[in-house]
């Protein structure tokens, strides 16, 4: 009896380590990119992630890892979304199921996670001088690695690329730049002259011989000097008609491309030509944002980032919650249609701060800037001046680049603009880098700076209507993620400006939160009146300035506080509460804060991630517990 024939196995699953991919032809290449992206696909219908990005470089990860001898030679990825294929294909196949889940791995590239991780990141524009700092670094260490950095098209908005660009070029280090460019075509009538100059300009042929006439022509003396300036100005000329490498010859850069980023025949030749040469080389390749899954090629921006498919909901259920983001959105329309003065600005994010309905309603008062929060930022000051009410949308974790701009060209001027920080607090499955923990402490300390964070989706509505009323800048700080489900359809109207809410009232310990921390105070007082204590709630709703009447008046008649808070301890929220007890000479009163302890928050869910770092309402129960034994 014949045994049954076992299905060949995939050719994924041959794959240990880049190594293995030099026993593949190219047929077989190209069917391996069709399983990277099914597997990207699959899991992420599981988990969510960066999907479009992941796609859109399947071929040119397999590329790179083909030519380039990694983690010798150092592939440093930019914002590292994109980073799917590299990861299955450097050992992580059997673990890519837990792809941002706690304790899993991580959405973005993490040294501490493989070797084949040059650098860890998660931000944008930070590539190229990571990338030249590595270089830098090999050649003083005599080392013989090649370094590349991959950036896209989107992240060459922000001025820190450039930055690294000209530096690289003025150094004329060994650096190998890959411009991931997926947000425009290349016209049919050049595409053939496009892919002769890929493989002509980045020869070996071409090189040597343009570096042997440029040695020739400079030992002729003056006359010698001036054919070499007619050369290179002929060439440059040549270069600017037909491709768009100007830019990049500007910084000194070899400007090899365009060439197409999904012709995998193309990729390995072009980079085999450009790996051995020395000096800074930029390859541009050209690619499609969520290649190969129709909804996401037709719709790149919405599958960016995605979560889990979601099962299908039953109809007979209750819609969920809008989301803080859907609820400042629609505010923003509703403040627009009555206030000509209200302005919107994002950085690249439109869709993810909820600002899109604006945007196709009133385009002439709508500004993405791109990636470019600190622009953002000084770019508002400007229209502030000008008698504007801008609001300046940016995710918290994002925020934080745009401090100096904060400083020095909103606040120091006291100018009425607005800082909507989305995601402020706890993020969830983006991780480290991406969690909003850090923007009550490093704000607080600016000067004529207000800080507010609502408890609900309704006061955020509010909130931003007294923020745009305040003569001088204002930070409104609100999470991702669903709302509580608190009505939201009555006539918008201003909060006293500085004062808090007594939610509950009660005798044995006060729990004081800001923010989401307000229905982890709310739930705990809850639970806490089941063993017969009695805590009082306060929605702080001002980190600044604080409501000192109510605070300090509930400390001293009950003696026992708990600051609650999804920000890092170390000058949030728990210590302005300190430090005004101290300031009004309030002594004796017990105080505990509860808030994030020093401490990187890794990738999960938000509800994992909050007990596991003790800031959910069973933490401030047992805090109060403590604090009254």
């Amino acid at each position: 009896m014949c045994a049954a024939k076992q299905p060949p196995a995939s050719l994924l699953d041959r794959i240990d380590s880049p190594d293995d991919l030099q026993y593949l032809n190219l047929n077989q290449l190209e069917d391996l990119a069709e399983e990277l992206r099914q597997r990207i696909i699959g899991t992420v219908e599981k988990v969510g992630g960066h999907l479009a990005p992941s796609l859109g470089v399947v071929e040119l990860t397999l590329a790179l890892h083909y030519v380039f001898n990694t983690p010798q030679d150092k592939i440093v990825w930019d914002v590292g979304h994109q980073t799917y294929a590299h990861k299955l294909l450097t050992g992580r196949r059997e673990g890519f199921d837990t792809l941002r889940q706690l304790g899993g791995l991580s959405g973005f590239p993490k040294r501490a996670e493989s070797p084949y991780d040059a650098f860890d990141t998660g931000h944008s524009s930070t590539s190229i001088s990571a990338a030249l700092g590595l270089a830098v670094g090999e050649r003083l260490k005599q080392g013989t690695g090649k370094v590349v950095a991959v950036i896209g098209d989107g992240s060459l908005t922000a001025g820190m690329a450039f930055e690294g660009l000209n530096q690289a070029g003025d150094l004329d280090e060994d650096l190998i730049v890959i411009f991931n460019d997926n947000g425009m075509s290349i016209a049919p009538n050049v595409g053939a002259l496009s892919k002769f100059m890929s493989r002509a300009l980045s020869g070996k042929a071409y090189q040597t011989f343009r570096k042997a006439m440029e040695r020739r022509l400079k030992a002729m003396g003056s006359m010698g000097e001036e054919l070499l300036d007619i050369a290179r100005r002929s060439e440059e000329s040549f270069k600017a008609f037909y491709t768009p490498g100007m830019l990049f010859e500007a910084f000194k850069f070899n400007y090899v491309g365009p060439i197409d980023g999904h012709n995998i025949e193309r990729l390995i030749e072009t980079l085999k030509n450009v790996q051995p040469l020395q000096g800074p080389q930029l390859v541009h390749v050209m690619t499609t944002k969520g290649r190969g899954y129709a909804p996401a090629e037709e719709n790149p921006s919405h599958y960016h980032g995605v979560g889990a498919w979601a099962p299908r909901r039953d109809p007979k259920a209750p819609p969920p919650p809008q989301s803080y983001t859907e609820v400042f959105g629609q505010t923003m329309l509703e403040l627009a249609q009555k206030r000509p003065e209200v302005m919107a600005i994002t950085a690249a994010m439109p869709e993810g701060t909820g600002l899109t309905p604006f945007a196709e309603q009133f385009p002439e008062r709508f500004v993405d800037v791109g990636i470019a929060e600190q622009h953002a930022v000084t770019f508002a000051a400007g229209l502030a001046v000008q008698g504007f009410r801008p609001v300046v949308a940016i995710y918290s974790t994002f925020m934080q680049r745009a401090f100096d701009q904060i400083v020095h060209d909103v606040c120091l001027t006291n100018l009425p603009v607005v800082l909507a920080m989305d995601r402020g607090g706890i993020v969830g499955e983006d991780g480290a880098t991406h969690q909003g923990l850090l923007d009550l402490s490093f704000l607080r300390c600016v000067p004529n700076l207000s800080i507010m964070s609502p408890a609900n989706e309704n006061e955020l509505r509010h909130m931003l209507l007294t923020a745009l009323e305040h003569d001088g800048p204002v930070a409104l700080r609100y999470p991702r993620g669903k709302g509580l489900g608190v009505p939201h359809d009555e006539p918008l109207h201003t909060l006293p400006w500085g004062k808090g809410e007594l939610r509950r009232e009660g005798k044995d310990v006060v729990l004081v939160g800001i923010g989401v921390g307000v229905e982890a105070a709310s739930q705990a007082a809850e639970a806490l009146a089941q063993e017969g204590i009695e805590a009082a709630v306060v929605n702080a709703r001002f980190a600044k300035p604080l409501d000192a009447e109510l605070i300090c008046g509930l400390a001293q008649s009950c003696g026992r506080v708990i600051t609650v808070e999804e920000n890092e301890a170390n000058g949030g929220f728990g210590s302005a509460v300190l430090e005004l007890l101290a300031k009004q000479g309030i002594y004796g009163v017990k105080v505990k804060v509860v808030a994030l302890a020093d401490t990187f928050v890794e990738h999960g869910s938000q509800a994992q991630l909050r007990h596991l770092y003790k800031v959910d309402a069973e933490a401030v129960a047992q805090a109060a517990r403590q604090l009254l034994d």
